[in-house]
């Protein structure tokens, strides 16, 4: 399969894209609007009141950004023109049948789609469990059911993440969840079960709503996500609730392929690890959000960083999000002709065939902040600082314990001893807000702890099928990361990228 093939088969063709407004999905609207400018019609689904909302958003949430560049000098004065006559915002919601679009807009999308891409998730952690399961699960139910009205559709392609494995060690496979499957022995999730215990625990909140406890309506729903999904051997509600999307995709594929309709010829789902800022086109080093690993380079820019939870020898699964979208395109095109009864899976990851450790990011951020000194508020550069790193969640724990909180514990031993002075009252104000500092810290370690101490790696076997059918000269769809060197990819691409993009400092 060479370059031509691949952006031979975006023409003439009508995509809708959820997650427009997302950091991927961005870079997927402008890669196929730059290499098939004769694409039909991409329509973006975006939550908005009306037509002109969309509009709105649309053009300052995705084309008005930095990443169209390219598009916009290729195109010059005719930009405006090319996108308008291209690119179709919709207000709708996938949270929704039909997205909550009106019938005439169903008509069109039901004639004229040939690919779906369901981008869209709420990438949260620690997200209310009503919200992952409107988005990541019942947005792909609606999304599949809209796909069986589709006359012409030819692929829908969803976008999952790798660590839908959860803590699991070894290698992992493409293999998309099973109905019912779980990470825990001895438990069977239902995931209709799921969505009727959420239905109730909102029915007793509404009660807390309504006497203005709001904040702790909302708390006590993102502690049942959590809670459900360690139940089930899941470390957070954002992946739990990614897994029941593909177990949910696999339901909807079954019903339809057994009931009437057009049903779906070909289903993908891609499977990307930690997605990092673009590696060549359109703009090498853009970025939107903080990635996991960026948390590091971040506290260090801002000299708030002594100690992090990582082992310097574990590898940290990264993919640049133009290879992400690489991916996903050659794998659309590949599957397009294919209608198999099989959901197709690739891990778009980098951890088996080209490792890169934590250690290449300390390793580039240390010299990128040697020869790059960040300035104080004084005026004078800061001088770099080692980091110390716990291996294990113990060790931190343990630090935490005798560095803040037995020192926390006796601040308020003191503003309890003085609480008739004043400055008993200021240290029980300052006991409180450290004691919220720590507590905000613990919760992140558990949130996140697993992730960075992952040592699970991820077939590929799919995906370099798909690379080997290639042409060896295709450099326009990169798949292989062995093309990168991480070193320089960091040292002269990501963190320049996170310093001038997430930090918006150039």
């Amino acid at each position: 399969m060479d370059e031509s093939r691949i952006t031979g088969y975006f023409k003439n063709k009508s995509v809708l894209i959820t997650g427009s407004t997302g950091f991927l999905g961005k870079i997927l609207v402008e890669k196929i609007l730059r290499v098939q400018p004769d694409v039909k019609k991409i329509y973006l689904p975006v939550r908005a009141v009306d037509a002109a909302a969309a509009k709105r958003r649309v053009e300052t949430e995705v084309i008005g950004k930095e990443l169209f560049g390219l598009l916009k000098e290729h195109h010059g004065k005719g930009f405006r023109s090319f996108m308008d006559d291209k690119v179709v915002p919709l207000a709708g919601d996938m949270m929704h049948e039909n997205l909550g679009v009106d019938d005439a807009t169903l008509r069109e999308l039901t004639q004229e789609l040939n690919v779906i891409v369901n981008g869209a998730a709420t990438t949260n952690f620690y997200e209310r469990y009503d919200v992952a399961l409107a988005v990541n699960v019942m947005g792909v139910k609606h999304l599949c059911r809209l796909a069986n009205m589709c006359a012409n559709l030819e692929v829908f392609m969803h976008v999952s993440t790798a660590y839908v494995c959860g803590e699991r060690q070894g290698v992992v496979q493409e293999r998309a969840f099973r109905e019912g499957e779980t990470l825990k022995e001895g438990t069977y999730l239902d995931v209709e079960a799921e969505l009727r215990l959420v239905g109730e625990q909102r029915q007793k909140l509404l009660l807390l709503e309504e006497e203005g406890n709001s904040k702790e309506a909302r708390k006590a729903m993102k502690e049942l996500g959590l809670a459900r999904a360690r139940h089930f051997g899941w470390p957070n509600t954002y992946v739990f609730s990614k897994a029941m999307g593909e177990m949910m995709l696999q339901e909807q594929l079954l019903m339809i392929r057994r009931g009437d309709g057009h049903g779906v010829p070909a289903v993908v789902i891609a499977r990307p690890s930690i997605i990092t800022s673009v590696h060549k086109d359109p703009l090498p080093g853009w970025i939107e959000g903080t990635r996991t690993i960026d948390a590091i380079l971040i506290g260090y820019a801002k000299q708030s960083l002594s100690c992090f939870l990582a082992d310097l020898d574990l590898v940290m699964d990264v993919v640049p999000g133009d290879m992400v979208v690489n991916v996903m395109m050659a794998a659309m095109a590949a599957h397009s002709e294919i209608r198999s009864p099989s959901v197709a899976v690739y891990h778009v990851t980098s951890s088996l065939r080209h490792p890169a450790a934590y250690a290449v990011l300390y390793r580039t951020g240390m010299r990128y902040f040697t020869e790059n000194p960040r300035v104080g508020k004084d005026g004078r550069a800061v001088r770099t600082r080692q980091v110390h790193f716990f291996r294990t969640i113990a060790s931190f724990r343990a630090f935490m314990v005798v560095a803040y909180k037995l020192p926390l514990q006796l601040l308020r031993l003191l503003a309890l001893l003085t609480c008739c002075f004043g400055f008993g009252r200021l240290l029980a104000r300052r006991y409180a807000d450290l004691s919220r500092n720590y507590a905000f810290v613990m919760h992140l370690v558990d949130l996140y702890g697993p992730f960075s101490l992952f040592k699970a790696c991820f077939d590929d076997v799919n995906l370099h099928n798909l690379r080997l059918s290639m042409a060896p000269s295709s450099s326009l769809f990169n798949l292989d990361p062995k093309t990168i060197d991480w070193d320089d990819y960091f040292y002269k691409i990501h963190i320049p990228g996170v310093i001038k993009y997430v930090l918006k400092n150039n």
